[in-house]
């Protein structure tokens, strides 16, 4: 046995596999205050550290968010994570702290955050609490009823109305300078004076199991000046260098103190402003002081409200956001799809933090249509980071299934559970799951979640006697923005998908009775799909009345239940029909690329995104006109309306992976009516580039391959060109 033991141990080690640590550490909280909303806690605590490890990797969690000192540096801006990685569960950080560690007496200070409420990206454990776990070689720091906790009554929940709405789980904050406690995170301080309380064991309730954050810390670009301020009546209007998640800071001179100064961003309302956003106020001292509100907020001007007798010396901003780099390029001879390309990207990133979300103010929330539609984006915009955030996803996805088997979204959420059929299958499918094994080449995340896919995909949805997937109304039958949804077409489409992606999936995992029953389902599909729904000139439910859906036209194409036979048919529904909202237009388009009529596509994109391009906004729209529904609370700033980008670097410039993770891929252009293009991709086999020039029918592809990868250049009229790892330039028509 003793052998059998050291030998497993071995095995463990040769794998690069580590055993977790025990945690030594507890969770800590206030003696008494421990559920306000919306309440903000001091916690800090000394250690002696006799040798600084070259390591020291500190596991932290709290319930909701926090900010770290050591020894009077800020080593953490906004730590841990939304909770919620499965039901009553929640997510710790790893720090490295050596590098603010020092031989002796070490300070480390925490500032946390409760937000005490649930939303739609946000389970409240029902308390406020903190965990500490650093143990490494000559350290052992942990929190226990050793550190000390105080509530910090400078900050209060006393902004009155307007609220952020049910959706945020964020509260608006208010912190009063004249209850400040200056430097009470500094080494040598003593003004957190109340011995911490022992609230809860590690991976026990009320917080549940401990999972190790999967995404990385955010990126911290600092403070900078606004790009411009400008003064009307007693507000300040600052614009930023384009939409982004920011924390706004001031420096001010006060005569009195008492003062109020408000502050919120041109995106505080949304539509017609039913659905607030966060805000923030600060009540003044007497004299100069510096302030930064620490929840963040986004938009492209901030405005700070100065009263009469307070001068303002300087305001500034500070950009956090998830820490990857753009390193997608796209560029054309058409200056529209260019700037349409660049506000896509941008809309996206400021659509990522602990989660994708539909919009950073209203929602935060992980609606998984919009999901879909952003990690496809992600592949063509970003570093292999990026990638990361539809993996957590994904995880919690299937972690919140309910108890009858349906998934739902958003999750984590902690006052919604209900399902959109249609947003779930495009979730699990081919454009969902199966787009995030293929283009990031990790598969990973497949064998923890297939059981789960598969007793949604069979044992939640059922087949008529025809073979064709029932519709189900369930708790929101939902399918875009946009008039005129035909579901019984756009249900078995989607479905058709999902199981096209479950398939792959069983087969990797070696499951061949399923993949027989999948294919089995499949063939049905086909061989009924056109009986009930082909009119001869369209799909179209027989039950459906509306004007033909060109949703559910090119879904069809896309699911390849569309011969080729019907696309002149489906062509000129979708240049006629223009129902698709922002969302489901990325498929329409899609579905144009691929019955190779790009010049159909290019021109539907200029029509369509017109009116939104001609806003002066860095970002993309929720719907096609926000302004134009004023009864709505609709945003200026949805991924889902991004689908664009995915084309124009996946379709334009035709760079797509023939194996996971662009391990071999091909560059096979479909210019339409533009003359030039180009694009870079980051793969996780390094960066792909390709240009594509036209002169009459003569095409010139420059492509240039990654080491350890293969590629091959298709030209419309079939000729593929093999190409090794190196810049090549090949040509034909």
């Amino acid at each position: 046995m003793k052998k059998l033991s050291f030998f497993l141990l071995l095995l463990i080690l040769g794998s690069g596999l580590r055993a977790e640590t025990p945690w030594k550490g507890v969770w800590i909280s206030h003696e008494t205050n421990q559920s306000n909303p919306n309440s903000w806690y001091m916690y800090r605590t000394t250690a002696d550290v006799q040798d600084v490890p070259r390591q020291a990797i500190a596991r932290i969690a709290a319930d909701s968010k926090y900010w770290l000192w050591i020894n009077g540096e800020p080593a953490v801006f906004e730590g841990s994570l939304k909770r919620g990685p499965a039901p009553g569960d929640s997510y710790y950080d790893e720090i490295d702290i050596a590098p603010f560690l020092k031989k002796g007496e070490n300070t480390i200070a925490a500032l946390v955050w409760y937000f005490g409420r649930n939303g739609f990206s946000h389970s409240s454990s029902g308390h406020a609490g903190f965990l500490f776990d650093c143990q490494a070689p000559g350290v052992k720091i942990v929190s226990d009823n050793s550190w000390k906790c105080d509530t910090y009554q400078a900050y209060s929940d006393d902004t009155g109305e307007p609220r952020p709405n049910y959706r945020l789980s964020e509260g608006n904050i208010r912190f009063d300078a004249r209850k400040a406690i200056d430097g009470w995170y500094l080494p040598g301080e003593d003004k957190v004076r109340t011995s911490a309380m022992m609230v809860g064991d590690p991976n026990r309730p009320p917080f549940g199991k401990l999972v190790k954050r999967p995404i990385p810390q955010w990126k911290n670009h600092g403070l900078q000046d606004y790009v411009k301020v400008e003064t009307v009546g007693d507000t300040l209007y600052c614009k930023l260098p384009y939409n982004a998640q920011i924390t706004p800071w001031l420096e001010v001179v006060s005569a009195t103190g008492g003062d109020t100064i408000r502050i919120q961003t041109d995106n505080y309302y949304t539509g017609n402003g039913s659905a607030p956003s966060v805000r923030s106020e600060y009540i003044t001292r007497p004299g100069n002081q510096q302030y930064e509100s620490l929840g963040w907020m986004s938009g492209h001007i901030v405005k700070y409200a100065i009263p009469q007798g307070v001068e303002v010396k300087a305001v500034k901003f500070r950009e956090t956001g998830y820490d990857t780099e753009f390193a997608g390029t796209f560029a054309c001879d058409d200056p529209f799809m260019n700037e349409l390309w660049k506000r896509a990207a941008r809309t996206l990133y400021v659509n990522m933090r602990d989660n994708y979300f539909d919009c950073p103010e209203r929602e935060r929330a992980q609606w998984w249509g919009d999901a879909v539609n952003e990690l496809g984006q992600a592949f063509y915009a970003f570093d292999p980071q990026a990638q990361k955030l539809a993996l957590k996803a994904i995880y919690e996805l299937m972690n919140w299934q309910r108890g009858d088997g349906v998934i739902f979204s958003p999750v984590p959420a902690g006052n919604w559970t209900r399902e959109l059929p249609l947003q779930m299958l495009a979730s699990v499918g081919w454009y969902g799951f199966y787009t995030q094994y293929y283009y990031s080449g990790d598969s990973s995340f497949v064998a923890p979640v297939y059981d789960r896919l598969h007793r949604y995909l069979h044992d939640v949805w059922k087949l008529d006697a025809d073979g064709l997937v029932i519709t189900r109304g369930s708790d929101w039958n939902w399918a875009d923005w946009g008039p005129n949804q035909d579901f019984g077409v756009l249900t078995n489409c989607w479905y058709y998908l999902a199981l096209k992606a479950e398939k792959e999936f069983a087969l990797m995992l070696g499951k061949t009775d399923d993949a027989a029953q999948i294919t089995a389902i499949m063939q049905g599909i086909e061989q009924n799909f056109d009986k009930r729904f082909w009119t001869g000139t369209a799909y179209r439910d027989p039950d459906y009345t509306k004007p033909t859906d060109d949703r559910a036209q090119a879904m069809a194409v896309l699911a390849g239940l569309a011969s080729p036979d019907k696309y002149p048919a489906l062509t000129a529904i979708l240049q006629k029909e223009m129902s698709a909202g922002p969302y489901m237009e990325k498929y329409v388009l899609e579905a144009l690329f691929e019955m190779d009529r790009p010049e159909l596509a290019l021109e539907r994109i200029r029509t369509r995104y017109a009116n939104m391009m001609n806003h002066d906004y860095t970002t993309l729209f929720e719907v096609w006109d926000f302004m134009a529904t004023p009864t709505d609370a609709n945003s200026n700033n949805h991924a889902w309306a991004g689908g664009p980008l995915t084309l124009l670097s996946q379709k334009v410039c035709g760079i797509t992976p023939t194996s996971p993770g662009f391990k071999t891929f091909r560059v096979a252009p479909q210019l339409g009516d533009l003359t030039r293009a180009e694009a870079t991709v980051a793969s996780v086999n390094g960066e792909i580039r390709a240009s594509v020039t036209r002169k009459g029918k003569n095409l010139t592809i420059t492509a240039t391959v990654p080491e350890g990868t293969t590629a091959e250049a298709v030209f419309p009229s079939g000729k593929t060109i093999p190409l090794a790892a190196g810049t090549h330039t090949v040509k034909g028509k």
